[in-house]
């Protein structure tokens, strides 16, 4: 029996336990309004992402099977310079270029669950139509091109011998917008006029027929057959994979095609799951609906490069990256510490973080990731008590420095101090997670004599107990030996 295929006999041996649970989810917003969120998602607060295809091949940066095709962009000119003009030599011979030659789940997935990983991501599909799967519906896809290896597959098979849950990402909806400028042409100089590659009608099945919608965003009147092929694909990379969590890179894509594909992943779930809720969906709250719907019981909501701006009463997600989302060569990445600063954040207003490490070509991290992911795991070693399975706090926050709620809220983000401060719970134990490292003492403003919660003791976490006092102007905790060193902070626990 394989790791993504259930037997006949698991099946009907799950089945009463599914008739008696009575859940069943059809094609409406109101029927997946049922859906609850389960307690490992709650209770896991941070994933790793691995955000890779075939658009890192150029090592020039996110959306280049794009950008490639707007003249006189970046990813344009690097084109022309690094493979020639996209008429003769487009985004279908970047594919074969996609080897893999050096991928190691095994090995990266060791190193994701020692920096704190409790669930792993997949990308399934991104905008440039390519499946990261051995695909039923699509021969442009891993198995066949480019690496010929089955690449869900054995990311999906590493983190669940690593205990890791795992997820994957699909962004295939607005492939039907995003995608179809490879049917243009140069406006002007030695090519003006002549057609991309994408014209070429051989290559059709992945470049898409010919059509007028060009948008970034989602495709405003796609024909009924592009929504069926979507739903086709999706479905299959869901019941090939069994996967723990699915993202959509947008709302609810196409009406009740979207709702029917979301209702059966949970159906699904409730099979694999002996009828309990276990899987989990997250889709983007886009302004005006430019990316699908909304509704935020239906699912898990996700802040793209974001945070929420309070505490949330179900839990939510943030997916960012320590640098962009495909690999370019020379972009500075986030620090650990900024990483670390961020998770306390999201984990403190009842959210998860998930965070994309980009790989080269060949399949393996440059060495400043590498001492990004080191970073974390040195953190994470000492103060994941206070992150793992905690819940909010009646406060979330202390301090001067915040960011912008929302989507792309994490441009306005700025260095914190060691007067910041991020609060969790888990039983008995309150955790302030001071976001900088203090001198000789730290002050928890919120936790002074007027406040209701008791102090018995406190301890730094890894560093052990710490003398305190207790006044009107707050909880006043001695530095122990050794704590000045926790360069990305010091997780404060109070009892």
């Amino acid at each position: 029996m394989t790791m993504t295929r259930r037997t006949a006999l698991q099946l009907a041996a799950a089945a009463p336990a599914l008739a008696q649970s009575g859940l069943k989810f059809e094609a409406t917003f109101e029927s997946l309004k049922q859906y609850r969120c389960p307690d490992w998602f709650r209770n896991a607060k941070f994933g790793i992402w691995a955000h890779w295809g075939p658009q890192c091949v150029p090592m020039a940066g996110d959306w280049y099977a794009r950008n490639m095709y707007m003249e006189g962009s970046d990813q344009y000119k690097h084109h022309l310079a690094h493979y020639g003009h996209p008429s003769k030599f487009g985004y279908k011979d970047i594919v074969p270029l996609f080897r893999a030659e050096k991928f190691d789940p095994e090995g990266l997935m060791k190193k994701y669950k020692a920096a704190g990983a409790r669930y792993f991501f997949s990308m399934g599909v991104h905008h440039d139509n390519f499946d990261m799967w051995n695909s039923k519906h699509h021969r442009w896809n891993a198995a066949r091109m480019g690496p010929k290896k089955d690449i869900v597959g054995l990311w999906a098979k590493a983190a669940r011998a690593n205990g890791l849950k795992f997820g994957v990402s699909e962004h295939l909806e607005r492939t039907w917008s995003w995608f179809n400028v490879n049917k243009g042409a140069d406006q002007e100089g030695p090519y003006k006029g002549v057609p991309y590659d994408g014209a070429d009608p051989k290559y059709v099945d992945f470049y898409l027929p010919p059509h007028e919608d060009t948008s970034r965003a989602y495709p405003l009147n796609p024909p009924d057959a592009w929504k069926q092929e979507w739903r086709r694909r999706i479905t299959d990379l869901v019941d090939s994979y069994q996967p723990d969590v699915l993202y959509t890179d947008g709302g609810v894509p196409f009406g009740e095609v979207g709702r029917g594909l979301i209702a059966h992943y949970y159906n699904q779930g409730l099979t694999w799951h002996q009828g309990r809720q276990e899987v989990v969906y997250t889709i983007k709250n886009n302004k005006d609906n430019v990316h699908g719907d909304y509704d935020p019981n239906c699912c898990v909501y996700d802040v793209e490069r974001g945070f929420a701006d309070r505490i949330l009463a179900e839990p939510w997600q943030t997916d960012t990256c320590i640098g962009g989302w495909f690999y370019k060569q020379g972009l500075k990445y986030k620090t650990a510490e900024t990483v670390v600063h961020m998770l306390c954040d999201i984990v403190s207003k009842n959210g998860n973080l998930m965070l994309n490490f980009p790989q080269r070509p060949d399949g393996t991290l440059d060495a400043e990731a590498e001492q990004t992911l080191a970073g974390i795991t040195k953190w994470m070693r000492v103060n994941s008590e206070a992150i793992y399975d905690t819940r909010p706090w009646t406060l979330w926050r202390e301090g001067p420095t915040t960011a912008e709620g929302g989507m792309f809220g994490e441009r306005s983000l700025k260095q914190y101090t060691a007067g910041d401060f991020r609060f969790t719970t888990k039983g008995e134990a309150l955790y302030a997670l001071c976001l900088g490292v203090p001198k000789g003492k730290a002050l928890i403003r919120s936790l002074g004599s007027n406040a209701a919660h008791k102090v018995q003791r406190v301890e730094a976490l890894g560093y052990g107990p710490a003398k305190f006092t207790r006044g009107a102007e707050g909880l006043a905790v001695e530095m122990p030996a050794g704590a000045a060193g926790a360069e990305t902070g010091v997780a404060f626990k109070v009892v």
